[in-house]
């Protein structure tokens, strides 16, 4: 499938023309890395198999030092509470879970974790996002764990973006500093907005729906199934962006969330991003 842009609405004018933006050349060039990164690949493929389990899983971990070390190190990590108690790869792929470890697979898969690649700062954006949604999860009747992976492959479609077209999509950022106005030009730039493009891309993969699904809700502050999501990129969006006018987040949540809920996680995600950003890139 060839995605263009939508007849009818122009680019702003501080952007250049919009290229064709072929999806289906991008999800093609992912599949391309996997025979470069066989055991991510691997990992990617199993990890949620009825087939697979934790012995197993960690059997092939093993084969990749690097990503075994991932997997390890977050194991370890504050947000698991488990500091320095993990030294087994099987008890690590136990307590993060077989669903973090194939976020992590994917990450590394789609070279999420090079950030020389990557919009600045995507990283220390990204990890305040899933910790929020972690810390949020329960209001919502959601897994913590399930959204922290939500919300760390969320932005995979802004890098994907970003790696088709780094100084059109770099303009782009800067033209539009809210997600609402972001979203809109990337959907008039390439027929498509990045977590849709997420959406995509884990969809193909094999994720669950309710991995794929807030991310095309995102969008539509009607949607309750965005609504975790939606909130946990305000209190991002309110620790990275500078100059961020705050959206209050009962208007975000549809009123199942208010204000008093977001003070405490500002304070977790702070202390926590740091960490969470230096395991998932092997730091």
């Amino acid at each position: 499938m060839t995605v263009t842009v939508l007849p009818g609405a122009p680019a702003p004018a501080t952007l250049a023309a919009a290229p064709t933006f072929d999806l289906e050349a991008v999800l093609a060039g992912i599949d391309t890395m996997a025979t470069q990164k066989p055991v991510a690949a691997h990992v990617v493929s199993i990890a949620d198999s009825e087939d697979t389990d934790a012995r197993g899983l960690a059997r092939v971990l093993a084969s990749d030092v690097a990503l075994a070390g991932r997997v390890l190190k977050l194991a370890n990590s504050a947000y698991f509470g488990m500091r320095g108690r993990v030294t087994s790869l099987p008890f690590a792929v136990t307590v993060v879970g077989f669903r973090t470890v194939r976020t992590v697979a994917t990450v590394a898969l789609t070279d999420l974790d090079d950030e020389s690649r990557l919009p600045e700062d995507f990283w220390r954006r990204n990890t305040t996002v899933a910790l929020a949604a972690a810390a949020l999860a329960p209001r919502f009747g959601e897994r913590p764990q399930d959204a922290l992976c939500l919300g760390l492959l969320a932005p995979l479609g802004v890098a994907l973006l970003h790696h088709d077209d780094a100084e059109g999509y770099a303009e782009l950022v800067a033209a539009e500093p809210t997600a609402v106005g972001r979203r809109a030009a990337e959907v008039r730039r390439y027929g498509i907005h990045a977590f849709r493009l997420t959406a995509v891309a884990l969809e193909q993969w094999g994720f669950p729906p309710s991995m794929v699904t807030p991310l095309g809700a995102v969008g539509d502050v009607g949607n309750r199934d965005g609504a975790l999501l939606r909130a946990a990129l305000e209190v991002g969006a309110r620790l990275t962006v500078g100059d961020h006018v705050s959206v209050p987040v009962e208007e975000l949540t549809g009123g199942r969330l208010g204000e008093d809920a977001v003070v405490p996680v500002l304070d977790r995600v702070r202390a926590e991003a740091d960490e969470l950003r230096l395991a998932m890139l092997g730091g």
